[in-house]
């Protein structure tokens, strides 16, 4: 299927190099086109992906727009096959007299680091499935690389300072830029 054009940002993976070279080709996360494939979702039983309190799967959406789900100990980069997305983070289910549902749903990927702007790529995978689901991540996460030490940060409580340098981390999403080891100091 071809990339859909969708809202916001395409994202790479940024994570580590070791987890990529263990990617299986067709080894990646069930593809759910509609809310019957939960059923069935990334190989588990019958009903547990949309019953109360089961575990959350790992999610990516593809460059296709269709939403892929995985183990929840599943390493996003083997869900989406190593390739790029457009959404990444956990996702859980609930099952109601309508159907299946979101419960919760974040942008959880260290793999990815996908800005909170992922939401409308995730919403459309949802609708496109017949999953209903809540207005926006239940649990988002601001995700920004240290530019002084190149390490990646979770940025909480709106402070934007690097917990392993205390450099300030840039406002804007900078996730996408290379991984290179900064500048010696004093050199």
């Amino acid at each position: 299927m071809a990339p859909v054009t969708a809202p916001g940002r395409r994202y790479a993976y940024v994570g580590p190099p070791d987890l990529r070279r263990t990617v299986v080709d067709g080894a990646g996360g069930g593809v759910i086109r509609s809310a019957t494939d939960l059923d069935g979702a990334a190989g588990g039983d019958g009903g547990a992906a949309a019953d109360d309190g089961g575990e959350p799967f790992t999610y990516v959406v593809g460059l296709d727009g269709l939403l892929r789900l995985a183990p929840r100990r599943s390493e996003h980069v083997a869900c989406a096959e190593g390739q790029d997305v457009l959404g990444a983070g956990e996702i859980s289910f609930r099952r109601t007299p309508d159907g299946p549902q979101v419960h919760e749903v974040s942008n959880q990927s260290t793999g990815y680091c996908p800005d909170p702007d992922s939401w409308p790529a995730v919403a459309a995978a949802l609708d496109r499935a017949g999953i209903a689901r809540p207005d926006g991540f239940t649990h988002a996460l601001v995700f920004r690389r240290c530019e002084g030490c190149g390490e990646h940060n979770v940025v909480r409580e709106a402070v934007f300072v690097c917990v392993f340098c205390d450099e300030d981390l840039p406002s804007a999403w900078n996730m996408a830029a290379s991984r290179q080891p900064p500048p010696a100091r004093g050199s």
